[in-house]
This record gives C-alpha cells, structure tokens and sequence, in this order.
C-alpha cells in the first residue's frame, strides 16, 4: 500500500504509481507531495543541505510488517524538472517516486558500482518513462 499525503494543491492521482510500486515491492510505503519551502527544511535538517531538492527517502529498519519507509516528493522541482525535460509533470513524479523507492530497497548510486542507475533504467524501460535524473547525469 501506498500511504498518500499530499500537501500540495496539484491533483495526482496515487492510482497511476501502483504499477511500479507492486513490481518492486509488497512493503508499505509513504509518499509525501510537498513544496520546495519544506522538502528545503528536511533537505537541512537530515542531510546537511539548505537547498530544495527534488527527492528525499527516509528508509526505515527493516522489520517484519513494518513500511519500508516515506518519500518526500517536491512538486515544486517535480513541475521545473518536467518542463526542463519536456515531459509531463505525472511522469516526472513517477521518476522520482522509482528513485526514491529504489534508496528505500537499499541502492545508493552514491556508493555502488552503477547496479542502482541499471535498475532504474531496467524500471524506466519497462513502464516506457522518459529518462529519470540518474540517467540524464
């Protein structure tokens, strides 16, 4: 299950992420829609970054029956990045809602030898989604 909070006045439909979501994982999930202000103040807070970003994971201890954990999605970098790239904005947020479920199943294209970039491009292919920030870098 995805547990939706949307802080934002942009209307997405939840319904149009389940494909994903069920092809990489049964766990539950958060997924946060906010603003450049907030996703800024977690950015600080957590990673030491007092900038906005486009998406945060906060995964949580792997327990049995607990969520995988939240992602914190800023519409804000979601609506330049959509624009910037010529995609839609929907698109946009399912990018950032793969990349960021991917750092809650444990892959970080910061340290690993490129296994989270093939993934995503793997997922990206799959569901025909333009190419996401990892692979436009």
């Amino acid at each position: 299950m995805i547990d939706f909070d949307n802080r934002t006045d942009y209307e997405f439909n939840i319904e149009k992420l389940y494909e994903i979501y069920n092809f990489l994982t049964d766990k539950d999930v958060e997924l946060i829609l906010t603003t450049d202000e907030e996703i800024q103040k977690l950015n600080k807070e957590y990673r030491n970054k007092d900038k906005p970003t486009d998406v945060l994971s906060f995964p949580l201890e792997d327990f049995p029956g607990m969520p995988l954990g939240s992602i914190v999605i800023s519409i804000d970098t979601a609506k330049k990045e959509a624009e910037k790239f010529g995609h839609s904005i929907d698109d946009e947020i399912k990018l950032l809602f793969i990349h960021g479920l991917l750092h809650l199943l444990g892959y970080d294209h910061e340290v690993d030898n490129g296994e989270m970039r093939e993934k995503e491009k793997e997922i990206i292919e799959k569901f025909n989604l333009p190419q996401s920030l990892i692979i436009r870098s």
